[in-house]
């Protein structure tokens, strides 16, 4: 039996729902694709509607629309799985008719990081030239204009190499989990959330990492997906029982908390120890705020209004709205929410040639937002989002963690 078979057969819960589905079509208005093309035809029809005719097989190619924000569960008032559903139907799909070269490159994001470190100078350039961009786009279908990300010449783990703590701990270790993204590309949040991190007592424990699978989960690639999941979990399990693991990737937490079970079906006991002692960096804080374990005294005033968005990937876990309130705890700080679903990037979705322009209108409400609000900077908890609002709108955006590295005395320019 294969792995998409077996995530079928494992994973009753999602199609259990179905038949609560009173079509009430709250999920048809919320969500942010069928807004912005009438390609596809809604997460109703896709999802608990279609999944009753299709007996193991995907028969809707609307369904290639979809982009599996997680906006339809998230408001369904019924609990029906329905971007569960449309998820597993899409890599049954994809399974039966063929996974394009372009779906399988772009999930590779640690050998992508690996290869591109080392000429990170070289490959920053090349990324920005016009004619390379179009030949990609040709032959390998990611859009010239899609956001990329920055390449580093020094990774996260060479930074730890030397790095000491400022300080020494006065409370117990933690777990700091950084992502692909945050080993190789955004490695200043990942140093920034590990300074804070220590400055606030925590002895930060950071193991060898690879990637949680979440990319090549959305383009269907579910086999090596489990495998990356749970090969991530045997090493945070290899520090210690019942250590918090603490991320700054907001889309990465996501995938170990919610994503590999609900929409995979992993059923493992590494997968269940890990997750549930895994946050996300700003609902850990918040945690420990209410618990009286940080004291917000100490942070120093920022006189500022921030534009924020939180992705569909953080509010698909359920936890509110941590981020706000965090940064909303440093005197002076005002957030403005986006209320927006998506800002159209979702994952790798807004990266493709043929869905770059749908994208494109699904953000197009974020990127405003970022414009018209923002005294400089904005804010977003995941890094593809953060590349793609920064890109569409102009406007330099940040993980919450540059505010409270900033506020804590830890860097003179909240740029920098």
């Amino acid at each position: 039996m294969g792995v998409i078979e077996e995530t079928f057969a494992g994973h009753e819960v999602s199609r259990q729902s179905l038949d609560a589905c009173v079509k009430c079509t709250i999920c048809e208005t919320m969500c942010p694709v069928a807004k912005a093309t009438p390609l596809y035809t809604g997460p109703k029809y896709n999802g608990p509607q279609g999944e009753r005719y299709r007996d193991g097989a995907s028969v809707d190619h609307s369904l290639e629309w979809c982009n599996f924000c997680g906006i339809c569960t998230l408001h369904c008032p019924q609990g029906v799985k329905i971007a569960e559903l449309n998820e597993q139907a899409a890599a049954k799909m994809k399974h039966q008719n063929g996974v394009p070269l372009r779906d399988r490159l772009i999930p590779l994001t640690t050998l992508e990081g690996r290869v591109l470190s080392p000429i990170a100078p070289l490959a920053n350039w090349g990324l920005k030239q016009k004619p390379i961009r179009i030949a990609v786009e040709k032959i390998i279908k990611v859009h010239r204009d899609a956001p990329m990300p920055t390449a580093q010449t020094e990774t996260l783990s060479k930074w730890m190499r030397h790095h000491k703590p400022a300080k020494p701990a006065t409370k117990g270790p933690i777990i700091f989990f950084q992502g692909c993204a945050g080993g190789y590309f955004e490695t200043e949040t990942s140093k920034k959330s590990i300074e804070v991190l220590e400055h606030l007592g925590y002895e930060v424990l950071v193991p060898k990492q690879g990637c949680c699978g979440l990319a090549k989960q959305s383009n269907g690639l579910f086999e090596g997906a489990t495998k990356d999941i749970l090969s991530l979990c045997d090493k945070i399990i290899s520090l210690g029982k019942g250590l918090t693991v603490v991320s700054s990737s907001g889309s990465c937490v996501g995938m170990i908390k919610h994503e590999a079970h609900e929409i995979m079906g992993v059923d493992d006991p590494r997968l269940h120890d890990v997750s549930v002692r895994s946050r996300d960096f700003s609902e850990f804080l918040m945690d420990e705020y209410r618990n009286g374990e940080l004291d917000a005294s100490q942070f120093r005033p920022i006189d500022i209004t921030v534009p924020y968005h939180q992705p569909c990937q953080v509010k698909s876990q359920g936890m509110g709205f941590p981020a706000v309130q965090l940064m909303e705890l440093i005197p002076g700080v005002k957030v403005l929410e986006s209320n927006e679903p998506c800002c159209g990037i979702a994952g790798t979705y807004g990266l493709k040639a043929e869905r770059y322009e749908v994208a494109q209108k699904i953000g197009a409400g974020v990127f405003k937002h970022m414009q018209d609000h923002n005294e400089g900077v904005g804010v977003c908890d995941t890094e593809t989002c953060r590349w793609q609002i920064s890109k569409s709108s102009g406007v330099k955006i940040v993980h919450p963690v540059w505010l409270l590295h900033h506020a804590l005395g830890l860097s003179d320019n909240l740029l920098d």
